[in-house]
């Protein structure tokens, strides 16, 4: 017997990197920004603000350092990931500013460009240091532990504005919450990918669903449901619900039964009922979503979620301009829950149509990452992570629009908020290195040293 090396197939053709796209996007991106920046001057003062060449600068020097870290570290990333985070940050930091202008004694623009800058060089330090996202599997059982002292460390801190979800330490403040989710996200992955094949293959069937045994599924719902009630005693509602959401899309996902979706759906009626009915502050939430002008009617002026309505309708489809509108009337949320508001009434139905494309094309590329790559745990994460965002612009867009009741959340890249903004830079972080793995193209078989016997027609 004898054996030679298979005859080398035609190459295929090299996969673009798309890096220049990406560098031509992150320079639309940083445009954008500053035009948007300029242009809330011109308005509210007559003049450009004084400081725009050290904004451009600044913006434009954390895109490029950004934009190195993805051509150097993962040269096959999706090309549109790093861009449209950019873009959002860059737009949240000209509505926050031109609200600042409204409000002299609280300036929060200063505050969340710092934030955005750690933000970006947590970006930065996961795209170098995490050369392949399969090494997280190895840590699910650690995240999972940090996820669940995240989430009670708050308990021991005063409350803000009703919940107990800040830890404040002389002038530093930050919301843990917002990393738990993240590891929480890791850690339902790595479970999920590791008992695929039980998820979904084994248990009883009732009412053509198949349930697991309680062997594989009650550990990864006991870590939920404990997650779910440390924010049930914190009040904070909107994780809760993040979390929920996230826990039945993976599992969906990991098993492929549809009726997973369904038990989801009714499980969180269930508890949005109950929760409404029982817990005052959630159940004045649910009555202004009810009647938002009740208010109003009884004379005591317009609530937020009515100066919310009130400013997308002065919107209208164009918009009023960016810094002629009156969203700051809404109050002390203006800048964090209610910042969609602001963009709705100055940018128009058309610019808001626009956030959200952007929103859309953020998720739909995780997602797209996520369904090219071959390893389940990869797979799941990707999805996880995208679904983290997609479900904050739900909740949030649809509480400020009156769709569904209001939650506690803060909207990605646009609100104020510095855990927020960190948070989801570290998500595209994520995406990055995912969409690296599922876009690199595969070594051939001679690359890899394959070899064959010969055939007997060769011989």
């Amino acid at each position: 017997m004898t054996a030679t090396t298979v005859d080398a197939p035609p190459p295929a053709p090299r996969r673009p990197r798309r890096r220049g796209v990406e560098l031509l996007l992150l320079i639309g991106a940083v445009l954008i920004s500053v035009y948007g920046y300029a242009a809330v001057g011109l308005a509210k003062n007559g003049a450009v603000p004084p400081d725009v060449a050290g904004y451009s600068a600044g913006l434009g020097l954390l895109a490029l350092l950004a934009h190195l870290a993805v051509r150097f570290r993962a040269p096959y990333a999706d090309p549109l990931l790093l861009p449209i985070a950019l873009l959002l940050n860059g737009l949240g930091l000209v509505l926050i500013y031109r609200l600042d202008l409204e409000t002299p004694k609280d300036q929060a623009a200063p505050t969340q460009l710092i934030w955005s800058t750690l933000g970006v060089a947590f970006f930065i330090v996961v795209v170098v240091l995490l050369r392949d996202h399969r090494v997280l599997q190895r840590y699910a059982y650690l995240s999972m532990a940090a996820a669940l002292v995240l989430m009670i460390v708050p308990i021991f801190f005063p409350a803000v504005n009703g919940a107990k979800i800040w830890i404040r330490i002389g002038g530093f403040s930050f919301q843990p919450g917002e990393f738990a989710k993240i590891l929480l996200a890791v850690f339902f992955a790595a479970y999920l990918a590791a008992n695929r094949h039980a998820l979904a293959h084994t248990g009883r069937q009732i009412w053509k669903l198949q349930f697991p045994t309680g062997r594989v599924l009650g550990p990864i719902v006991a870590i939920w449901l404990l997650s779910v009630c440390v924010l049930v005693l914190e009040r904070d509602l909107g994780t809760s619900l993040l979390f929920f959401g996230l826990f039945v899309i993976m599992l969906y996902v990991a098993t492929g039964r549809t009726g997973w979706i369904a038990v989801g759906l009714l499980l969180a009626a269930v508890g949005a009922f109950v929760v409404g009915s029982v817990e005052p502050h959630v159940h004045s939430r649910v009555q202004d979503w009810l009647d938002p002008f009740a208010s109003i009617e009884a004379g005591r002026g317009p609530g937020q979620l009515a100066q919310s309505l009130f400013a997308f309708a002065a919107g209208g489809m164009l918009g009023t301009g960016l810094g002629l509108g009156h969203s700051i009337l809404i109050g002390f949320a203006a800048k964090s829950d209610f910042i969609l508001a602001t963009a709705g009434e100055e940018l128009g139905l058309t610019g808001l149509i626009a956030v959200f494309l952007l929103y859309a094309l953020l998720v739909a590329r995780g997602y797209r990452a996520g369904l090219a790559l071959r390893d389940p745990f990869g797979r799941l994460l990707s999805i996880g992570l995208a679904s983290i965002l997609a479900l904050q612009v739900f909740v949030i867009a649809g509480g400020v629009t009156g769709l569904i009741p209001l939650t506690g959340m803060a909207m990605p890249f646009l609100a104020q908020g510095g855990s927020s903004v960190v948070t989801n830079w570290i998500i595209v972080a994520l995406l990055i290195r995912v969409s690296d793995q599922a876009r690199r193209p595969q070594p051939s078989p001679v690359e890899t040293g394959v070899v064959a016997p010969i055939r007997e027609d060769e011989r």
